[in-house]
Parts: structure tokens; sequence; C-alpha cells
């Protein structure tokens, strides 16, 4: 730990004259050689932010703290990003002192990481306010999607009462699902809803692993924990491989969704194909799981698909 001190402290000091260097010797800025050198996606938007926020320039500083208010206005939306990243752009392209006729390829490219940068900075956002959301009984909207998740799990079996036993055939602890959203809120609802709408053949095949007579599991339990999941990877940045590698799309609380569909679908694989004993062995299975998802996020390449294979067991 020490040495990690240090060597960041080294590096604090030794990056003006390596940029100065580099920039001698390729006549480009590091903004310009991470957009020309780096690969699209992933490698190219997470380079661009350090640089951004490692930046000593105060102009760069005020464009990062202006699109960072932007975020939490909640106004960094497609239909304002001319208005709000043009003249961004532009200050940065006059700070670094780049040629545009010479290098005109470099402000899309540019303009895309950012995109996804802020983008991605509005959704966490966004989600932080879903997860401080708390699910409330006497919330007709929200009574809605809890029966809806009822209906679409269960579609031929009408729930009898709205507090019962029932419940637990979905995976929730008692008879009251309500308990059950409080440490992940309103998120942990709305993910289970979206995966049991948008993949009705996916959460049907998990929801009948989880009530196998031998390898069971609580489905709305590990569904509530893959939020949390979910959600500290989103917090703490891991999960920008899997959305800024999603060229077509913006991170969104869509992708969001579609990440923990992903996850659920998988820690579903993984907790058949280990054989648990029980559910004891669920903390271990799922820390394993994590560090698996944590070690292919660790990678800038790596590509996240939902594959639906429907097995037996």
């Amino acid at each position: 730990m020490v040495f990690f001190n240090l060597w960041s402290v080294f590096q604090w000091y030794l990056r003006p004259f390596i940029k100065w260097f580099l920039r001698k010797t390729t006549r480009l800025c590091e903004l310009q050689r991470i957009c020309y050198g780096d690969k699209i996606g992933a490698q190219r938007s997470c380079n661009i932010e350090k640089s951004l926020m490692l930046s000593r320039t105060r102009d760069v500083q005020e464009v990062v703290a202006f699109l960072d208010a932007v975020v939490k206005e909640r106004r960094f939306i497609p239909t304002l990003f001319s208005e709000i990243l043009d003249p961004t752009v532009n200050i940065i392209i006059r700070v670094k002192k780049i040629n545009k006729k010479l290098h005109d390829s470099f402000s899309p490219l540019f303009r895309q990481c950012l995109i996804q940068i802020w983008s991605y900075r509005q959704l966490v956002d966004e989600v932080e306010e879903l997860r401080c959301t708390h699910f409330d009984s006497n919330d007709p909207i929200h009574e809605k999607k809890l029966l809806r998740l009822w209906g679409l799990l269960m579609p031929d079996r009408p729930l009898e009462a709205r507090i019962t036993k029932d419940w637990q055939d979905i995976g929730f602890q008692g008879d009251d699902p309500k308990t059950d959203f409080r440490g992940m809120g309103l998120l942990g609802l709305e993910n289970l809803l979206y995966f049991a709408t948008e993949y009705r053949q996916a959460s049907n095949h998990v929801l009948s692993h989880s009530l196998h007579p031998k390898y069971g599991y609580t489905f709305a339990i590990v569904g509530i924990n893959l939020t949390s999941m979910a959600y500290y990877l989103l917090k703490d940045g891991s999960a920008k491989t899997y959305m800024f590698n999603l060229k077509q799309h913006l991170p969104s609380i869509n992708l969001f969704h579609k990440f923990y569909c992903y996850l659920f679908y998988e820690f579903d694989k993984m907790w058949i194909e280990s054989k648990p004993e029980n559910m004891m062995e669920f903390s271990i299975i799922f820390k394993k799981f994590e560090n698996a998802v944590r070690t292919e996020l660790a990678d800038p390449a790596s590509v996240f698909r939902i594959n639906i294979e429907v097995d037996t067991i």
C-alpha cells in the first residue's frame, strides 16, 4: 500500500513532463493520442475520462464542472447534446491548440467519448434515486408493479391475497415482499420486473431452476442481491466496460436493467453448474460469481450478451 501511494505521488509529479515530451515528439496532445490510438469503446472513453479528470488546466476543469452540473440537472439528453457539447468541444480544441483543419476527425471522436462518459454519470444519479426510493405499499404505482411481477412469473395462478405466504414461491422471504426491498429500494423491484417483462423465456427458465427440489434457491432474494451487485459495479465504474462497448446504445436505465438481466441469467447458470448441497453455499458461489464478473469487466475489450440456452436439470 505504501509503495502504491508513493508510485501515485511520483506519477502525479512526473505526468506533466511525460505529456510535454509526448506532445513535442508526436505533435499531438494527450486527448488526440487517445482518440486516434485507443480502440473505440471502453478503452478510449475511460482513458479520455481519466485524462480530463487529471487535467490541471483551469479551462478543462471548468468544462468538467459544467458537464457535471448538467448531469445533476438531468439535462444531459440527446435533444440537448448540440447545445451542450458544441461549445464544450470548441473550448477543448482551443485550449489544446488543435488545428481543426488538420485534425477534422478529432471532434466527432472526442464528442462521442463525452457523450458516453456523462451519460454514464447521469445514469449513476438515476439509479441512485431509484435505490433511495423506498417501496411504499400505500403507493398504487408501487403496488401495481409488484402485482404485475407476480402475474408475469405465475400467469396461471392468481394471487389470492396481498399478504400471503404465496410470495415465497417466487423467492420472497415472508408474507409481504415490501420488507425485502429495504436494501435496494424500488430499484430491486424495477430490476426483477424488467427481467420478467423483457426476458420472459429466460426469467421463467431461471425461476424453474429456483424451484428445483435439490438445487433450488430464493428467486426474488437472489435477484435483489444481484441488484446490489449491479449497483456497486455501476457506482465504482466497473460497469463502464459493459456500457461503453455497446456502441449502438448510450448508458441508460434500460441498459442498466439489461446488465442486471445478464448477471441474473449467468449467476443461475453458475449456481446450477456448481450443484450446491444447500443454500448455505450461496455466499461462496455468489462471491465466486462476482469475482468472475469483475475479472471480465477488467478487460476493456469484453462484450456482454445474454445467450439464452434452455436446458433441463
